[in-house]
């Protein structure tokens, strides 16, 4: 006899045996709906709309951006260092050099009418370093009537044509405006820009004293003007986000594979080791949080001789600098610490209560044994695994060319940067200065649109994919837990069929209410930090009081948000209403049923998070040792400090588990909300839960009603005793 399909299948209401049972169904209420409406038809539209801006935004850096402007510098030309299509050609030469030693010294003075991008500089394949027995020379790239040399012959010559000037040409050298400069100071490869060292060549100085060369400052502020540009702030941001250009086949190892397989390897062990799963989770998120932890240590140069440095390929063993990333790292690693501390702490302060994960170990077992029929949940978030996997790449492709599509242009200086032109074949005081790249507003509006679309694209993925698992499940439920195995993939289909077909706009405003309130809390958190230094300088109670509670204030929103649309998407899937309508009964659901599912959930909540942190900080880890290989620590693709492409991993690596978590995540809770809706729809009983269900709630239930009497049980006897004793 074949099994009544029911909602499995999505042909009819309820599974009935008998036209009489069906009818009884139906005065009931149907509550897998099959007749459904479309539902926020508008938001749908928004979105649609979003997404051509998106594509027109992106497209915009495409066009206009130039990734190597975010590591390399600008010579005196305007071009990047680096840059194939430069003119010249500066293909494989990628360091910034500053040509004239005085005009670093004077630009490192406070009251400097110049700073140091306003002056001379070229791009060259390396740093050079002082000769022990000739005066080396730095020349222009070759151009005009008198030198007739190639770009490649300039190179093989080492930049030196100083022998081929006119006697005017050399003069105006020995003055140290060019087109030849010497080179008197050594120089390292710190991040792309040639940075000077102290310590002067005896030899080359003397040599240039002689020829009759202008005076030369060597005083302390030489090495230190070009560290503190190379330090500034906006650099180190930029080199950050091209770190993450630079480290793409780690993001795709540690932030796309591993994840991918720990997070499918997780959910087979908790189909068959459901009662050990807690205390693997626990142990095994203790082990990968120290692991990590000890990783921020070593390369912020606290444990051992790995840490980061800013220095590229081959120098002197006494040459140590270090920058604003070892900084960040200390901070890393100091927060890490506390970070772990409390972990530690409280797995241990909740290793006792660990049993009470029992009635969400039971649950997990109904979980698994409608993921062992419905087999298709398995391998369904590999759909939107591949979705965000494919988006991400564009984004991230995508942010680095808005990043640095700014326009190029020449400052307006006052300082003395007269330098020898050799087209002109003559001393050029005029449009001297330097170049920057100057970001209009419309840029910054581009920038933050894309950061709000990572944010809304990333929650419709998690909402679509939530969704159709919750379909998939409540079907199963509300079908009395009967599946064939014939058709054992039905229920995907069906609920991906009705998602798209009806309620894709309320996906879309769910999605976008979580997105905006994230991209808000991200935007506003350096306003707030602003803001409490500020309050620190004036000894403002009130408004650090006001920036904190705002702060906890926004999270606790952020929190309830995610939890109502959560359960709104349940719903979603189940009745088929529109998204403000299901958030509503959603509500009135666990707010109805709340002493029945309270642990239930949160236990269950806390150790599937876990899981999820488990999985990102194992991608960490793996990040960690990838980017330890000398690839990414001296050759041209070195990434100026592990940090951020770690971070991005840990991130990537929580987003797919969270995908893949949703299985069991979502099932549980949609199992839980259709007990509650079972229950509401026949006055307190109910009629389609199975008794792996009813099981763990019903004990649930019978601990929380003995909890209570007991207390007043023993503060009757209490007030007897008194009465006794007075």
């Amino acid at each position: 006899m074949r099994v009544p399909l029911g909602a499995v299948i999505g042909r009819f209401p309820f599974p009935s045996t008998s036209n009489g049972d069906q009818n009884q169904n139906l005065e009931m209420g149907d509550v897998i709906r099959h007749d459904r409406k479309c539902r926020d038809v508008s938001f749908l539209v928004l979105f649609i709309a979003f997404w051509v801006a998106l594509v027109v935004n992106s497209s915009f850096g495409f066009f206009k951006g130039n990734p190597l402007r975010l590591t390399h510098g600008l010579d005196y030309k305007g071009n990047v260092c680096g840059d194939k299509n430069g003119s010249p050609n500066l293909r494989g030469l990628g360091v910034r050099y500053w040509v004239n030693p005085n005009q670093v010294f004077e630009s490192g003075f406070k009251d400097s009418h110049a700073d140091l991008e306003d002056f001379k500089s070229i791009c060259l394949k390396d740093c050079p370093v002082p000769s022990d027995d000739t005066l080396k020379w730095v020349c222009n790239y070759p151009e005009g009537d008198e030198i007739r040399l190639s770009m490649a012959q300039w190179v093989t010559r080492d930049y030196d044509y100083f022998s081929l000037l006119t006697p005017d040409m050399r003069k105006s050298s020995l003055q140290l405006l060019g087109p030849c400069y010497p080179v008197l100071f050594p120089s390292v490869n710190v991040l792309w820009s040639c940075e000077f060292m102290t310590r002067k060549s005896n030899v080359s100085l003397e040599q240039w004293h002689q020829m009759g060369g202008q005076t030369v400052d060597d005083g302390m502020k030489l090495d230190k003007t070009v560290h503190k540009s190379i330090n500034s702030q906006s650099s180190v941001t930029k080199r950050y986000v091209a770190d993450i250009g630079k480290a793409w086949p780690v993001l795709i190892v540690c932030g796309g594979i591993i994840p991918l397989v720990l997070s499918v390897a997780w959910l087979a062990m908790i189909q068959r080791l459901v009662a050990a799963m807690t205390w693997i989770t626990v142990v095994l998120f203790d082990i990968l949080i120290i692991s990590v932890t000890v990783f921020f240590y070593l390369k912020a140069g606290w444990i051992g001789n790995d840490a980061i440095s800013p220095i590229i390929g081959k120098h002197d063993p006494y040459d140590h600098l270090s920058g604003r990333e070892q900084g960040h790292l200390h901070f890393v690693a100091v927060l890490m610490t506390i970070i772990m501390a409390v972990a530690i702490l409280s797995s241990i302060a909740i290793a006792r209560r660990i049993v009470m994960a029992t009635s969400v170990l039971k649950a997990s077992v109904v979980a698994s044994k409608i993921i062992g029929e419905v087999r298709a949940l398995i391998i369904f978030p590999i759909m939107p695994y591949a979705l965000l996997a494919i988006f991400y790449m564009i984004w991230i492709s995508a942010t680095l060319y808005l990043l640095s599509s700014g326009q190029v242009v020449r400052d307006r200086c006052n300082a003395n940067c007269c330098a020898y032109d050799l087209k002109l074949k003559q001393v050029n005081c005029e449009r001297c200065c330097g170049h920057t790249i100057h970001y209009t507003p419309h840029i910054g509006l581009a920038i933050l649109f894309h950061i709000f679309g990572f944010y809304w694209v990333t929650q419709f993925v998690k909402a679509f994919s939530s969704t159709v698992i919750a379909g998939s499940v409540a079907s199963h439920y509300w079908a009395h837990g009967e599946v064939l195995q014939e058709i054992s993939f039905l229920p995907i289909l069906s609920s991906v069929k009705r998602l798209v077909r009806y309620n894709v706009g309320s996906v879309a405003i769910g999605s976008l209410i979580v997105s905006f309130v994230e991209s808000s809390s991200r935007i506003l958190k350096p306003l707030r930090r602003k803001l409490m230094v500020v309050d620190v300088r004036t000894h403002d109670r009130v408004g650090k009081a006001l920036s904190v509670t705002s702060h906890y204030a926004l999270v606790c929103v952020e929190w309830i948000i995610r939890s109502v649309n959560h359960n709104a998407y349940i719903m979603i899937a189940i009745t088929g209403e529109s998204f403000f309508t299901a958030s509503a009964t959603a509500t009135d659901l666990i707010k109805n049923n709340i002493l029945r599912i309270g642990k239930v959930n949160v236990i269950g909540n806390v150790i599937l998070f876990l899981g999820k942190l488990c999985v990102s900080l194992a991608s960490a880890l793996f990040a960690f040792l990838m980017l330890d290989t000398h690839a990414y620590k001296s050759a041209h693709n070195k990434v100026s400090s592990p940090l951020i492409p770690v971070l991005v991993c840990w991130g990537l690596g929580f987003v797919v588990a969270t995908l893949f978590f949703a299985v069991v995540e979502v099932s549980i809770d949609t199992i839980i909300l259709s007990y509650c809706q079972d229950s509401e729809e026949h006055r307190g009983t109910t009629q389609y839960a199975t008794p792996l269900l009813l099981q763990p709630l019903d004990e649930q239930i019978e601990m929380d009603r003995h909890e209570q009497p007991m207390i007043m049980v023993l503060e009757d006897e209490g007030i007897l005793w008194k009465a006794r004793v007075s």
